[in-house]
């Protein structure tokens, strides 16, 4: 077993609302068993005090004992991952090689292993926060998509996404990482919803139940999804009591296999269900794009976002994610 960071570097400043970035470190583990050699990659959730390092040293310590002698035993090996204190990023990973390796040694594509088909719903593009100017500009850009998610929660909100609305006719969707108060979202409301924004993803601080539950009075307002106050499966119930649907990171909840469970647990409770990312490579972005034509949306272009391209194999046609036919994940190095 090997843990290997990787920096991307991304084509442009992303900006949220909690902060800016010019490039993430995402950590590859790569495990090679009865002649075959598979992958996967985690990324840590640095709000939750994740780090590149501590992923790397948790896969390294711990990663071989972790998966044990029988890859096939993914039920076992789910448990124990899920009772491991280790860094969900870590998690992550180390799903991502079980997978890889047991598509690779049946001869079959995961998303085949899973029941799933081979091309996802349209991958939303994402916008960061900019000046309206630079709003424009990135969303005239942003071509051969359907569907672009624009980040909210800094000053002139709605003026960007007037303009965003007079460059395109792209459904829009919109994400607040927790940057609006109760006040804000009850006076954008209005104007959001004639510009056509079909739903908020995370508006307000997780912990801040009361104001999702006011929000949901309203006689019209924005679907809510919610994705810094969904970690796991444990989230999925309470979140049926305040908002609209759920966003599915393989980062926080530690991989295809929970994220499978979540998915079933959140139809059966009238949840929307929407597979997110962090900032990925192929490798990453693969790994939750297995379970694509399961969900209801799709916003998994972090590969999209960087200028490097470590792994190669996941397709993008029309806006949507192409899953490779070869087995396993179908996504390996680059040669460049």
């Amino acid at each position: 077993m090997r843990a290997t960071p990787h920096v991307l570097v991304l084509k442009e400043t992303f900006q949220i609302a909690r902060g800016a970035a010019d490039e993430e470190t995402v950590v590859v583990a790569e495990l090679e068993r009865d002649g075959i050699t598979a992958r996967g990659e985690g990324a840590p959730v640095d709000y939750w005090g994740e780090t590149p390092e501590t992923i790397v040293s948790a896969i390294e310590a711990e990663g071989e004992a972790l998966l044990g002698e029988d890859l096939f035993a993914g039920e076992a090996i789910s448990r124990r991952l899920e009772e491991w204190d280790g860094p969900q990023g870590a998690k992550m990973a180390l799903d991502g090689v079980v997978h890889d390796w047991v598509g690779k040694r049946l001869g079959r594509p995961v998303w085949q292993l899973l029941g799933a088909e081979r091309v996802t719903p349209p991958t939303s593009y994402t916008i960061g926060i900019d000046t309206v100017e630079g709003t424009a500009d990135r969303t005239r850009r942003a071509t051969g998509y359907e569907v672009l998610k624009i980040k909210v929660g800094g000053p002139g909100d709605v003026e960007r996404l007037r303009a965003v609305r007079a460059e395109t006719d792209a459904r829009l969707r919109i994400d607040g990482n927790e940057g609006w108060d109760l006040e804000t979202a009850r006076s954008l409301t209005p104007e959001l919803l004639e510009l056509g924004v079909e739903f908020v993803e995370q508006p307000f601080p997780a912990d801040d139940i009361e104001a999702f539950m006011a929000y949901r009075e309203l006689d019209r307002r924005l679907p809510v999804l919610i994705d810094e106050g969904c970690r796991d499966l444990g989230s999925v119930a309470g979140i049926a009591e305040y908002a609209d649907g759920i966003v599915i990171k393989l980062s926080k909840c530690g991989g295809i296999r929970e994220a499978l469970r979540m998915t079933h647990a959140a139809r059966a409770l009238g949840l929307k269900v929407m597979l997110g990312c962090m900032i990925e490579s192929e490798l990453g972005i693969a790994q939750a794009a297995q379970l694509g034509s399961l969900v209801d949306y799709v916003d998994l272009d972090g590969h999209l976002l960087i200028s490097s391209r470590p792994f190669t194999g996941l397709g993008l046609a029309d806006g949507r994610l192409v899953l490779s036919e070869r087995p396993g994940l179908g996504v390996e190095p680059s040669d460049g």
